[in-house]
């Protein structure tokens, strides 16, 4: 599979982005869901994305732990993951002993399964490394976490775009 990140900031268009790019790549399509349904804020945000798709050709398969499975099971001219940084928060809070290591051998684990597919895979993901270093333990492990996972995917990934208030800045082409 040829595989694109898409990453920035909270609200920065990310999703929106992501989506036009898998629907300009091919007709059969898959959007594998990690957001899990924890309050009823989050089932209103997962309503929303899930109308956004209505009438646009996604199949949707929810899965917040076992991305490298779900990679395995799917399959189309295009499986957008949505997103990177819900399965890493999924993870740490299965197993908050979880360390980087651990997180790129699993990173690795579902990018091994798209050099063995046919298509395009597009993982979304929040920039979470920006900011001040937060003020306590487990949320310094979760920007760890996910910022290494961010590098496992840029490193393998064809294209990264980073997303500026909407606007896709290309940093890998």
């Amino acid at each position: 599979m040829r595989v694109l990140l898409v990453t920035g900031g909270s609200r920065s268009g990310k999703s929106r982005y992501a989506l036009s790019l898998g629907e300009e790549v091919g007709a059969r399509r898959v959007f594998v869901a990690t957001c899990p349904q924890v309050d009823e804020e989050m089932a209103a945000r997962i309503e929303r994305h899930r109308r956004e798709r209505v009438g646009r050709g996604w199949e949707t398969v929810e899965e917040p732990v076992d991305l490298e499975g779900a990679m395995e099971r799917t399959g189309g001219d295009v499986v957008l993951v949505d997103c990177l940084s819900l399965w890493v928060s999924n993870l740490l809070y299965a197993d908050e002993d979880i360390d980087e290591g651990e997180i790129a051998r699993r990173t690795e684990g579902v990018l091994a399964v798209c050099a063995r597919k046919e298509g395009t895979a597009v993982f979304v993901s929040n920039e979470v490394g920006m900011g001040i270093v937060p003020d306590n333990a487990l949320a310094r492990q979760y920007r760890d976490l996910l910022g290494r996972c961010n590098q496992v995917v840029a490193r393998a990934a064809d294209e990264v775009a980073l997303m500026v208030s909407g606007i896709p800045v290309i940093i890998k082409k």
